[in-house]
């Protein structure tokens, strides 16, 4: 009984006083048990909602994302004042401990404010979700995650970038899959200046209806781009869906059949080439 008794005093040492409310050894072992539990149950509730529950309704993922996320972050407000009002403690006590961290905010947090409300109105608005096929700052990648204060991007080299929310509120952004996932490409073709432009086209467009990654619909077009210095430049414009994420694959593939084609058909690809005129000085 003694051992219990001086455990149980020592639990309700005061550790410090804010306001009207004096944190004891046992108060602050609550907050910190009971907070550290509705973190962890609102991020196994926020999976639950978003992949079981909302998965069945045909909602875009993004959507369900995002709606989970704002679920989760109500929840933890509700639950944060929960905690504090069954742990006893006088809610406007901690008005100084808040105008402590407002000044915090104000002065060394402003990054991670801009973050944070960044954060907020790229979940709202959505001009970024998850899955979509993004470039920001220089960085190419899928969105796989966001949060409120980043954006976690995968590249195609299996690299995760985490992007600080603000950078797309700030910066220009590229959504390659924004409204849909279908993106046109434009692969450049030249042949040599003694070759049929029309029979140039059917090759290619030949190329490209047997590539299983383009599109029938819209259908791929050629343009006659130019007459260059020493050659006849194309444009093979085609759209797909299922390489929007390593356009460098299908245009690596477009360029072995072209070449293969060519070569079968003796089409021939030009060099590029220089007229030099030598001026001789008449010697005195």
């Amino acid at each position: 009984m003694d051992i219990l008794q001086r455990i149980k005093d020592l639990l309700n040492i005061a550790v410090f006083e804010l306001g009207k409310t004096q944190f004891t050894l046992l108060t602050i072992i609550y907050i910190l048990v009971f907070l550290t539990l509705l973190i962890f149950v609102t991020a196994k509730l926020k999976k639950y909602i978003v992949n079981t529950l909302l998965a069945k309704s045909g909602i875009d993922i993004g959507i369900r994302e995002s709606f989970g996320a704002i679920f989760r972050y109500i929840i933890i407000v509700i639950g944060f004042i929960i905690v504090f009002q069954t742990a006893g403690v006088d809610l406007s006590s901690l008005t100084i401990l808040f105008g402590a961290l407002g000044i915090g905010v104000g002065f060394g947090l402003q990054n991670v404010t801009s973050n944070f409300v960044s954060g907020l109105i790229i979940l709202f608005e959505r001009p970024i979700k998850i899955r979509d096929r993004i470039e920001v700052a220089g960085i190419h990648g899928d969105v796989v995650d966001i949060s409120l204060r980043a954006t976690t991007i995968v590249t195609n080299d299996n690299i995760s970038v985490i992007v600080p929310n603000s950078e797309f509120i700030s910066s220009t952004v590229i959504n390659w899959s924004h409204m849909d996932r279908n993106v046109r490409f434009n692969i450049p073709v030249s042949v040599s200046y003694k070759e049929d432009p029309e029979s140039v086209k059917e090759i290619l467009l030949e190329v490209a209806d047997r590539n299983e990654g383009i599109l029938k619909h819209p259908s791929p077009d050629v343009l006659f781009d130019k007459y260059g210095d020493s050659s006849l430049d194309f444009n093979l414009r085609i759209w797909t869906r299922n390489y929007i994420n390593k356009p460098g694959v299908l245009r690596s593939q477009l360029y072995y059949e072209i070449f293969k084609v060519f070569r079968e058909k003796g089409v021939e690809i030009p060099y590029p080439q220089r007229d030099i005129h030598i001026k001789s000085k008449p010697v005195d």
